[in-house]
């Protein structure tokens, strides 16, 4: 997964990511819209071809301090999914 910043401003980022699955994006949006900080977080496809995804955030604090605590809780989740698939595995 790669990221780049296309543009960053005090309550609003927009981040080009590469490399990734969308699935793992949406995780994190949802993880991002529970958040009472956030106001609109959204991620698109820019182009199938490319495999290259659009994430813009609006936040009433710092947004890229908003995308960790999301990505973490999302894989906090992950973890907690893998072992009990585990433990029922067994």
């Amino acid at each position: 997964m790669n990221a780049q910043l296309i543009s960053s401003e005090a309550k609003e980022i927009s981040i080009s990511i590469t490399e990734t699955d969308i699935g793992i994006l949406y995780i994190i949006q949802h993880e991002l819209l529970k958040a009472s900080t956030v106001d609109f977080a959204g991620v698109i496809i820019k182009h199938p071809l490319t495999n290259e995804c659009w994430m813009k955030i609006n936040s009433s604090t710092k947004p890229l301090v908003e995308i960790k605590k999301s990505a973490e809780s999302a894989i906090k989740m992950a973890a907690g999914f893998k072992e009990l698939f585990n433990s029922k595995l067994r």
